[in-house]
């Protein structure tokens, strides 16, 4: 029995279709939610075991140190995934590991090589592939840095994350899709609101649409966007529409730069680093400040070549995973 675990949306969403996928097959898994999403629960298939946990400042310290000390998740289970970098996938795979259990890691391999951005992320991936006895990773390049940095047992299986596009209809629109919202980010917020909104008045044909994060770090500045249309967060599914439909997407996502790809939308990139270089020149671009994402947008604006191949999976990535899956317990 395999233990998968989520507490995000983003990590729920990219263990979906591995979760559907084993269902079609009769394998048997058990799922962990580890709470930092709570309202996700309103809209899933209630968990196998729940992290129940409060809030406050402390609340990821205390995620992190029930699971450690969580026992009962663990009975009859022989192999846990763990998705990404997140802190509470980081503290699953440790637990998994003291009571020596192997651990597959799905997106495994991505690295910026600065510990410090994606803050803790970066840091999290890379203590979680020293744990992992099976990494799952989404592209070749991420497969040649864990073989660089000595591990074995690698698998290239494209990014699940894709797998949910498979089915969607593309078109182009006047729309600039916008999200912000890194922890990293957060003192540049009213900087990078500021370089978006002078984007949006030098381009009046077209209409700039921001999702507003939650976080009261971001909504405090969403006055600065007075000529962009700030919306409400969408739900996964309206966020896909969305993008699918747009002429250019602006984030600091990761997640949205392969889906970007993966939907021949051109993706400008906010970050200092990627650790999701391969679409770099041909998908996407990095817009390292604020003053830089003028030349970046008119980058945006020439289409994506049709002959391009997404470089970050072929839709395709559950069937794989459960496919290597079966071998190894068989």
């Amino acid at each position: 029995m395999i233990l998968i675990t989520f507490g995000t949306r983003p990590e729920y969403i990219k263990v979906l279709p591995v979760m559907e996928e084993m269902e079609s097959r009769g394998i048997g898994f058990e799922t962990f939610f580890t709470g930092q999403h709570v309202d996700l629960l309103k809209h899933i298939k209630p968990p196998t075991h729940t992290l129940e946990v409060g809030t406050g400042s402390n609340r990821l310290d205390t995620i992190i140190q029930s699971i450690l000390n969580k026992e009962d998740i663990f009975r009859n289970i022989n192999s846990v995934l763990v998705q990404g970098d997140t802190s509470s996938a980081f503290a699953t795979a440790l637990a998994a590991f003291h009571r020596k259990i192997p651990v597959f890691h799905l997106e495994a391999g991505l690295r910026t090589y600065n510990k410090y951005s994606p803050y803790p992320e970066e840091f999290n991936r890379r203590a979680i592939s020293a744990l992992a006895e099976y990494h799952l990773c989404p592209t070749e390049s991420a497969k040649e840095a864990l073989e660089g940095e000595g591990f074995t047992n690698l698998y290239k299986v494209g990014n699940t994350v894709l797998d949910n596009l498979v089915s969607i209809q593309t078109s182009e629109t006047n729309v600039v899709l916008v999200t912000i919202h890194r922890r990293e980010k957060l003192e540049e917020i009213p900087a990078w609101f500021d370089a978006i909104n002078k984007e949006a008045i030098r381009y009046p044909h077209l209409k700039f649409i921001l999702p507003l994060h939650p976080n009261p770090a971001i909504t405090k500045h969403k006055d600065i966007l007075t000529n962009v249309e700030v919306v409400p967060p969408l739900s996964h599914q309206e966020f896909i529409t969305s993008l699918a439909s747009c002429k250019f997407v602006i984030t600091d996502s990761g997640g949205v730069q392969e889906e970007a790809a993966f939907l021949g939308k051109p993706c400008v990139v906010c970050r200092d680093h990627t650790e999701r270089k391969e679409g770099l020149g041909t998908f996407s671009v990095l817009c390292k400040t604020p003053e830089d994402l003028t030349r970046q947008t008119i980058w945006a604006h020439a289409p994506i070549s049709k002959n391009s191949v997404c470089p970050y999976g072929d839709g395709f990535s559950a069937k794989y995973i459960c496919d290597l899956y079966e071998k190894i317990e068989s």
